[in-house]
C-alpha cells in the first residue's frame, strides 16, 4: 500500500504563505495546518516534522499545556504529513528512552508503515518548556539524531522503490526542509535535554483512549521491509533517520552548553542546535 497523503499530501492547506503572527491565537490542528506554507518554505514537509515542533515550541508561552499537547496531535512526525487526532490516527507504542529503558506512549500517524520506521529509528527523550503563565513543565519528546552530523548524506543518490516512480534521487531533492547550516547544525531544530532533534511529542498513555497498538502490525512491517520499504514514506524517513543513529546511553552524546550544539558523532564537535 503506497500511502500518498504520507508522501505528498494531506488537509487543505492555504495556496499563498501568510506572515505568521506574532501572537499565534490557534484554537484547532486546522489552525495549525493553515501555516503550512509559513512553516515549509524550501518545498515541503517530507521528514521534517522537526519544522511543525519549531512553530510549536516557539509559541508554548502563548499556549496552556493542554493546547501544547493537543497542538502536537496535528501532524506526523515520520512524514510531516498533517493529520487531525482521532482513534484511527492514535498509535501505541512502547518505545526506547534515551539513557535507558522503554515508555509506553501515543503517537499520530498519517498511515501505519510509520509504526515500522518509528521502531526502526525513533527514541524517546525529555526536554522542560514553559507555558501560558511561566509555567514550567517536563515532556516526553520523540527524537532522531541530527542528519547534519553527516551532511554530505544528503546528497548521495539513491533509489526509491519503482512504485513512487522517482527513479534515482537525493535526500536534498525529497527532503529539502532538512538543511544544515555553515556550523553543521539542523536549522530549525529544537533539542531534547540529551541533545536530539525534536520531531513530535510522545504522548502520555491513557488507557481511556482508544489506539492501534504496534503489536498488530509486526506482520505487516516485516514484509514491507521485504518488498522494499515500498509504502508509506519509501525510503525517505529512513535514510535521514539513519544518518545518525540516536545512542541510547546519554553519555554519548557530546554537548558543548556555552554555544547550544550537540552531536551524536564523537568525531564532530557538536552540530545541532537548540532552536
Amino acid at each position: 500500500m503506497t500511502c500518498w497523503r504520507c508522501l505528498h499530501g494531506g488537509p487543505v492547506v492555504p495556496a499563498e504563505a501568510q506572515p505568521p503572527a506574532e501572537a499565534w491565537n490557534g484554537q484547532d490542528v486546522r489552525d495549525l495546518h493553515k501555516e503550512y506554507y509559513n512553516i515549509f518554505k524550501h518545498g515541503n514537509r517530507n521528514a521534517a516534522s522537526h519544522l511543525w515542533s519549531k512553530f510549536l515550541l516557539d509559541r508554548s508561552h502563548q499556549l496552556t499545556p493542554e493546547k501544547l499537547t493537543y497542538m502536537f496531535s496535528g501532524f506526523c512526525a515520520v512524514s510531516g504529513s498533517p493529520v487531525s487526532p482521532q482513534d484511527r490516527t492514535r498509535y501505541r507504542l512502547n518505545l526506547d528512552k534515551v539513557g535507558g529503558g522503554k515508555r509506553t506512549g501515543y503517537m499520530y500517524y498519517c498511515c501505519w508503515p510509520c509504526v515500522c520506521d518509528t521502531q526502526d529509528f525513533i527514541r524517546v527523550d525529555t526536554k522542560n518548556v514553559t507555558t501560558l503563565g511561566g509555567h514550567v513543565q517536563q515532556y516526553h519528546f520523540a527524537v532522531l539524531g541530527n542528519p547534519c552530523d553527516h551532511p554530505e548524506e544528503l546528497t548521495k543518490t539513491f533509489s526509491q522503490p519503482e512504485i513512487y516512480g522517482r527513479g534515482e534521487t537525493t535526500l536534498k531533492q525529497e527532503a529539502p526542509e532538512v538543511r544544515c547550516d555553515e556550523s553543521g547544525r539542523l536549522e530549525g531544530a529544537y533539542l531534547s535535554d540529551g541533545g536530539y532533534i525534536i520531531i513530535n511529542m510522545f504522548f502520555d498513555e491513557d488507557r481511556s483512549l482508544s489506539s492501534m497498538d504496534e503489536s498488530v502490525f509486526e506482520r505487516m512491517c516485516t514484509e514491507r521491509k521485504e518488498a522494499g520499504f515500498n509504502s508509506g514514506m519509501g525510503e525517505i524517513f529512513r535514510k535521514v533517520a539513519a544518518i545518525s543513529p540516536v545512542k541510547l546511553d546519554a553519555k554519548l552524546a557530546i554537548c558543548n552548553s556555552e554555544e547550544g550544539t550537540c552531536s551524536n558523532d564523537p568525531d564532530v564537535d557538536g552540530l545541532a542546535h537548540h532552536a
